[in-house]
């Protein structure tokens, strides 16, 4: 997208889309809070399959109905949104949304919508468990030993149990188990692709990555994940481990065109080695940390699509601990 397309007028608002917004409602105060500190008019539109059952909707300015990621039309109703409503910005939330955004990028951007998603390549190596185990390898960046449910019983030798069985395209946590023995492994479900994995030890960490729009890393901000539920970080804390920052610069140059927000998920062992498990091209579940830390992505987004001047950095504080809580949305009849 050509840089004049992204500036608008200085007395109209900037609008921006969340899609799948589901109960993103802390992504969306970022945004909110991020172009409120710029002094940047913003209008925040949200989309969700179930815009009644959608939190983050309730909370945005203008909310739409849209058919699931997994819909042929999910694109189509995207660009008709954007169009209408001259969106400037467009975040995806989920992760089976990135691939036909990443390959529909040229489109949205016909229209002056910049869609914040990675390459096509890098979309398809996160999408897939086994492909990011491949990939990791390639790049020379530790990983588990990884490997299809059937390549496991061709050739059991090798491998120490119990393994990690998990969805090859899942996410939060979903459908992760234990298996412990070749016959635990034959009976993985066979309804969607699995990849069995060497179980790893150790403390796990995310590191939250920030990649403006020429694919330059900007920040990388690790946390330790203390405590988790759902696959979501509830307790986390940001800490300096060089072995994860030494991954991060290493990923920065490997990746194929990355664009802002991603995170990685890796163990630390007591020894301070580190291995990757999984990557995630877009917002992790654990931002607010990050952004309470020092990383503004939300803010260094904004000044990309409106045109400031760009003040993203890695100057992020050590020690910041996230204590989450639940919380409510009331919608009065």
């Amino acid at each position: 997208m050509k840089p004049e397309m992204l500036c608008q007028r200085s007395d109209l608002p900037l609008r921006m889309m969340i899609t799948s917004a589901g109960r993103r409602v802390g992504l969306l105060n970022s945004f909110r809070n991020s172009a409120a500190e710029l002094g940047l008019p913003l209008e925040i539109l949200a989309c969700d399959c179930n815009v009644a059952m959608s939190s983050a909707c309730h909370e945005a300015d203008l909310r739409f109905a849209v058919p699931p990621a997994s819909d042929p039309s999910y694109v189509e109703a995207l660009l008709d949104i954007c169009r209408t409503h001259g969106v400037a910005l467009l975040v995806p939330t989920i992760d089976p949304e990135l691939q036909p955004l990443a390959d529909a990028d040229q489109r949205f951007a016909e229209i002056g919508t910049y869609v914040s998603v990675s390459a096509p390549a890098l979309v398809a190596i996160a999408r897939d468990k086994l492909e990011t185990a491949r990939f990791l390898a390639a790049v020379d960046v530790s990983a588990p030993r990884s490997a299809t449910p059937q390549d496991i019983l061709d050739e059991p030798e090798g491998w120490a149990w119990p393994l990690l069985a998990k969805p090859s395209h899942g996410s939060s946590g979903r459908a992760v188990q234990r298996v412990v023995d070749l016959d635990a492994v034959r009976h993985l479900p066979t309804d969607e692709d699995f990849v069995v994995q060497e179980f790893l030890e150790g403390r796990e960490h995310t590191v939250n990555l920030y990649f403006d729009r020429c694919g330059h890393m900007r920040c990388a901000i690790p946390h330790e994940r203390l405590q988790i539920r759902s696959g979501e970080v509830e307790k986390g804390i940001t800490c300096h481990v060089p072995a994860l920052e030494e991954i991060a610069e290493k990923l920065a140059r490997a990746l194929p065109s990355p664009r802002g927000a991603l995170c990685f998920q890796a163990m630390v062992r007591a020894d301070g080695s580190a291995s990757v498990f999984e990557i995630n091209a877009r917002f992790g579940g654990g931002y607010p940390l990050a952004h309470r830390a020092g990383g503004h992505f939300t803010r260094w987004l904004l000044e990309e699509v409106s045109g400031r001047t760009a003040s993203a950095n890695n100057g992020w504080q050590e020690g910041v601990l996230m204590l989450r809580y639940d919380a409510a949305f009331f919608v009065t009849p």
